[in-house]
C-alpha cells in the first residue's frame, strides 16, 4: 500500500540500513529466517534510497548522509551482473570486500541518523 508518509518512508530506509549494518553472520540468520535471496537486501536498500533526497527536503534526513548513501548505491550497481554472482552468496556477506565496504557505509549512516548502528533486525512479512 503506497504512502506518503514521510516518516513511514524514513522507517524503511532505517530498516534496509539496518539489514545492510548488521554483522554478516547476524545477516545470513536473517535471510535464513524469511528465506529470501541475498539480492534482496539490496533491492530493499534500493527502494528505500530512491526516497532519501525527498526525505531531506522534508527535514526526515540529514543532509550529510547523503554521500554515504549514494556510495551503497554505487558500490551496489558496481555489483550488479552476471559476472558478479558470487558476491550475492550468503557466504559473500563476510568475505567480499564490497559487502565490508556497505556495511561500514551503512553504519555511519545509522550513527549519524540514530547515534548509534545497532539494532534488532526488522520484521518482515514476505508475499510470494
Amino acid at each position: 500500500m503506497p504512502t506518503t508518509d514521510p516518516s513511514f518512508r524514513r522507517r524503511l530506509l532505517v530498516e534496509s540500513l539496518t539489514v545492510l549494518a548488521a554483522d554478516p553472520s547476524v545477516q545470513a540468520v536473517w535471510l535464513e529466517k524469511y528465506d529470501i535471496p541475498t539480492d534482496e537486501i539490496a533491492l530493499d536498500f534500493d527502494h528505500a534510497f530512491r526516497m532519501s533526497e525527498q526525505l531531506v527536503e522534508e527535514g526526515k534526513l540529514s543532509h550529510d548522509v547523503l554521500p554515504d548513501l549514494h556510495g551503497i548505491d554505487v558500490v551496489f550497481n558496481e555489483m550488479s551482473g552476471e559476472p558478479n554472482a558470487a558476491r550475492w552468496a550468503a557466504d559473500a556477506l563476510s568475505s567480499d570486500a564490497e559487502w565490508i565496504k556497505v556495511r561500514e557505509l551503512a553504519r555511519r549512516v545509522l550513527i549519524a541518523e540514530l547515534g548509534e548502528w545497532r539494532a534488532p533486525m526488522p520484521a518482515i512479512c514476505v508475499i510470494r
